[in-house]
């Protein structure tokens, strides 16, 4: 009974993007595996960013954090 957890910053995948992962992790177990998708569980845990930490601080903060505009992404 494969279990596979996922964790991500809450908020930052729609539930169409859940379901999504969620299907295409079970279609990987299938193939790779071979085991029967009736017993296979992903579970999708959504971690408040305020409890979600990098650098020192939280997600919250880092995600405040203007864009660098050479590469269109956040400062690390």
């Amino acid at each position: 009974m494969p279990i596979v957890r996922v964790e991500i910053a809450k908020g930052v995948a729609s539930t169409d993007q859940k379901r999504s992962v969620i299907r295409r992790i079970t279609d990987v177990m299938v193939e790779e595996l071979g085991r029967n998708p009736e017993y296979i569980f992903v579970i999708i845990d959504e971690v408040d960013t305020d409890n979600w930490g990098r650098k020192g601080v939280t997600l919250t903060e880092l995600w405040q954090q203007p864009k660098n505009p050479v590469c269109g992404i956040r400062d690390p």
